[in-house]
């Protein structure tokens, strides 16, 4: 498969990833992470986080907007998913993506409960202030990593599958 067609396959992943956003789905249980890691792993130029941070837009759009503060975060911390994929991409083995959606996971949890209790009045801005924040943050940790973990096992899982057919398929037509 040449480099055209791997690259119209990626982008469409991340596309149909970014739309999934807008159907219902448990809090968050969203594969934004597993978009943004795949882009990294996959989509090494710097078009490759302005294409998912886009479609994150986007969705963002449609979904309603929410304190910049926060949103920051949440983009920053998808910035650094992108940077882990990035990093992902010269060790890919299913154990490395299983590290890298546990990292991202706990990246995305930290970034952003942080920016909750830095930048609301939520919780008071003292140590234990910034403990109960987290402690009460941990069900939703839960289900980012479940999102995470799932959706970077379809994404990876899904465009190497199509990379083996494609393969074969090849090999196939081939007069040897």
């Amino acid at each position: 498969m040449n480099n055209k067609k791997k690259i119209i396959i990626i982008l469409a992943m991340i596309l149909l990833t970014a739309a999934s956003r807008l159907v219902e789905h448990p809090f968050n249980f969203t594969p934004i992470a597993a978009m943004a890691l795949f882009a990294g792993c996959y989509l090494k130029r710097w078009w490759g986080i302005v294409f998912p941070l886009g479609a994150m837009l986007v969705s963002d759009y449609f979904l309603g907007f929410y304190d910049w503060q926060v949103m920051a975060s949440v983009y920053f911390s998808f910035i650094l998913t992108f940077a882990i994929g990035w990093y992902l991409s010269r060790r890919l083995k299913w154990y490395n993506v299983f590290s890298a959606s546990l990292s991202s996971s706990i990246a995305f949890f930290l970034i952003t409960n942080f920016a909750v209790w830095a930048f609301f009045d939520w919780y008071p801005h003292t140590w234990s202030g910034l403990i109960n924040c987290f402690t009460l943050a941990l069900p939703f940790f839960r289900n980012t990593f479940l999102g995470d973990l799932v959706y970077s096992g379809l994404l990876f899982g899904v465009y190497e599958f199509i990379l083996v057919l494609s393969a074969k398929k090849f090999f196939a037509s081939a007069k040897i």
